[in-house]
């Protein structure tokens, strides 16, 4: 057999749980470009979001929004293949007039529902386990009735809607596919997630992207290798000459594809690039197995723990603990955050100040909004102070630290002020966090929405929020 491209599907495939690229397949990439195979994406994503990774990982191109707008690493546009201006304009009324969340996939930005921009992120699919059941469930496919009641969006006046528009994303239940797709004939609708949908042109598909991207090269099909986790990859898997199913795939991708592979978090590419050969020699799967510290590339090439000196913190000895668990690795050297990963992180907080607020308005809707308004005038007023200041970054990972202490700092001063002691309340935390590991020791992940799953007496044994309770009732009574 002989490939010469490969295609890869971002989300769930070529990056891990915490949305980076695993060690193995940093490696495999490295290797497939020293043979001159070409390796670029496949993904529903726009190129607002994934430029970074070209250039990062010398990927050759990106076929993006499902096959709709497809360039090359030098910035070349291969294929461009809008939504026609009268369907943009009836998905634009049909959300307003159903108080549907949604977004337009432009060139260079992706505009309308804020929930939506982050909420298709695997960020979200993330996090989701972490978050309350109220507002796991107002991100998935409720939001738009908390927040619509009170504030009417208007997508059929959006300016961008005179830009070429690519792929349009809107939040919608499995349950109602087939009423969406009769009553929008002209387009195709296809899915990455349970809660929304991506609409494109009709006959449009990630595989009708490859086949453009294969023609540009003048590359068979025959020489074409894929690898996807979604419903959206299905005809993808199925059209290229090797389709791969990532471990983590939905069932249905499974079926149809050539092979599945361990998961995206578990070196699958590596190991697929193993199985066909695009790492072939005794010399090269050593030399892989020596860099990533694995004991076998062609079993669930599992990290062996890093050992790493005790820090003073005890609290921050717990996180790592939690992270070398959950994540297999950590780093052992201070490294400044990238901008993707400084993004992730951050989001992280703003969920956190966002549950602290939802607290606060104590079931007010009306007073939630107010409350997350003021949040974002905040930011706003942050950005604009930072930028008055003009003060250059001389290094970045000083920087960082010093931001990140202040956050802390904050946050203890958030508890002092409270009357609260947090130390107990950590200790809670941890334990529930670190009680999702089951008998086997290892964690266990949803194959369709890659949450982690929790063992069936976690509830009993773990479940922080009445623990949290009775220790602030002790230090209620304690303190009178």
């Amino acid at each position: 057999m002989m490939i010469k491209i490969v295609f890869f599907d971002i989300d769930g495939t070529l990056l891990n749980k915490q949305s980076r690229l695993e060690k193995s397949t940093e490696i495999a990439l490295a290797k497939a470009k020293e043979k001159g195979i070409l390796c670029g994406i496949a993904t529903g994503r726009g190129p607002s979001t994934i430029g970074h990774l070209l250039e990062e990982y010398a990927l050759d191109f990106a076929a993006c929004y499902n096959g709709q707008y497809i360039y090359t690493r030098s910035g070349e546009v291969i294929l461009s293949k809008p939504l026609d201006k009268k369907t943009l304009h009836s998905l634009a009324e049909f959300a307003d007039e159903h108080s549907r969340e949604i977004t337009f996939g432009a060139a260079d930005k992706i505009v309308g529902s804020s929930l939506l921009r982050v909420g298709n992120t695997s960020f979200v699919r993330m996090i989701s386990p972490f978050l309350p059941r109220k507002l796991s469930g107002t991100l998935k496919t409720g939001y738009q009735n908390v927040v619509r009641k009170h504030k009417k969006a208007n997508y059929q006046e959006n300016p961008v809607l005179r830009e070429p528009i690519y792929q349009v994303v809107m939040v919608s239940p499995e349950k109602e596919q087939a009423r969406i797709e009769a009553y929008f004939p002209t387009c195709t609708i296809t899915r990455s997630n349970p809660y929304s949908i991506d609409i494109i042109p009709r006959g449009s598909s990630k595989f009708k992207g490859i086949e453009a991207v294969c023609e540009y090269y003048g590359i068979s099909l025959d020489e074409t290798m894929a690898f996807g986790d979604s419903w959206n990859d299905i005809e993808m898997i199925q059209g290229v000459a090797y389709g791969v199913a990532m471990g983590n795939a939905v069932k249905e991708l499974k079926e149809v594809a050539d092979f599945v592979t361990t998961s995206n978090d578990r070196d699958g590419i590596a190991r697929a690039f193993q199985q066909f050969c695009l790492i072939e020699d005794e010399e090269e799967i050593n030399e892989v197995m020596q860099e990533l510290c694995i004991e076998d590339i062609s079993s669930e090439m599992k990290y062996l723990t890093q050992k790493m000196p005790k820090s003073k913190d005890e609290k921050f000895n717990k996180v790592r603990e939690f992270h070398q668990t959950f994540d297999k690795e950590v780093l052992q050297k201070p490294k400044a955050y990238d901008p993707q990963q400084a993004s992730f992180r951050s989001g992280f907080k703003v969920e956190e100040i966002v549950e602290f607020l939802y607290a606060t308005s104590n079931n007010d809707q009306v007073l939630f909004e107010e409350l997350v308004e003021n949040l974002k005038s905040d930011v706003e007023k942050a950005k604009e102070k930072v930028l008055a200041k003009n003060e250059p970054t001389e290094d970045v990972l000083t920087d960082q630290a010093d931001a990140l202490i202040d956050l802390l700092y904050f946050t203890y001063g958030s508890f002092v002020l409270m009357g609260v002691d947090p130390d107990k309340l950590f200790s809670i935390v941890h334990e529930a966090n670190m009680g999702k590991i089951w008998a086997d020791g290892e964690a266990h992940y949803d194959p369709i929405t890659h949450k982690i799953l929790k063992p069936e007496n976690w509830e009993e044994r773990f479940a922080p929020e009445k623990k949290i309770k009775e220790e602030l009732a002790r230090q209620r009574e304690n303190s009178v």
